[in-house]
């Protein structure tokens, strides 16, 4: 994670500044050289600092949620390895081969990965930045009921494993569309302050599917940045378990 260090003095338009680096994936520290002053809060033993915007994962409570991701996901692998081999032989079957999608997301501090999933779109040439949608004529068959019970999501615990990605955390995006709502919303690439995960708080709040409005995305977007202000081990299993719900609750497409 990375840091920017303010300093404040009489020059310096202290909004204007914040307007500035308020979007990046980053911490923002303010020293204040205007103020001296003796308490905790000090830089060599008289300058005055304030933690503007502090990552919350970092420490010992990172390091639990990491094992939490590691064994979790080998956990649903080893579970879930006769859907994932029934769902490949039917995307054979189907459409034959590849089995698997993979396309670049944005990650942690804005680092590509590639993301794993089940094919379910159709093997021919097209826009692939073009959200599915409800009755795209792209999907397989198979690719219609592995969707609305997100089993095609099922490949990326093999990113949580790899690191890219964790159980909890908000859905990495095309880089494409990352961009194009960087620019729409200034706080969008604060999503980015922490690992993209195969559910989030917006997910459990119905936010899931395709993100063609920017309303939506805007909504979606304050509950990410909510989650990660307000993150904590339990919010992840509170997270973990509402999922199971809401699966069958508000299918996908």
């Amino acid at each position: 994670m990375g840091q920017i260090w303010i300093l404040k003095d009489n020059k310096l338009d202290l909004k204007k500044t914040l307007n500035i680096v308020i979007k990046y994936s980053v911490d923002i520290i303010i020293l204040n050289l205007l103020k001296v002053e003796k308490n905790s809060n000090l830089i060599n033993s008289k300058y005055h600092f304030e933690n503007y915007e502090i990552s919350k994962f970092y420490g010992i409570n990172l390091l639990l949620k990491i094992i939490l991701d590691k064994i979790l996901s080998l956990f649903f692998l080893f579970i879930t390895s006769p859907l994932l081999l029934l769902s490949s032989v039917l995307i054979y079957f189907e459409d034959g081969f590849p089995i698997f999608f993979t396309q670049d997301r944005t990650g942690w501090d804005g680092r590509r990965f590639k993301i794993y999933k089940l094919r379910t779109l159709k093997n021919i040439k097209f826009i692939k930045t073009d959200q599915v949608t409800e009755g795209d004529s792209r999907l397989l068959t198979i690719g219609k009921f592995l969707r609305k019970f997100s089993i095609d999501e099922l490949p990326q615990f093999l990113n949580v494993l790899k690191g890219d990605m964790s159980i909890v955390g908000p859905r990495p995006h095309m880089v494409q569309h990352d961009i194009y709502y960087s620019n729409l919303f200034n706080q969008f690439l604060k999503r980015n302050k922490a690992n993209p995960g195969l559910t989030g708080w917006a997910q459990v709040h119905g936010l899931r599917g395709p993100t063609n409005d920017f309303k939506l995305m805007e909504r979606r977007m304050e509950y990410d940045l909510w989650y990660l202000n307000n993150w904590s081990i339990f919010l992840d299993l509170r997270i973990i378990l509402k999922t199971f719900v809401i699966i069958f609750k508000h299918k996908g497409v």
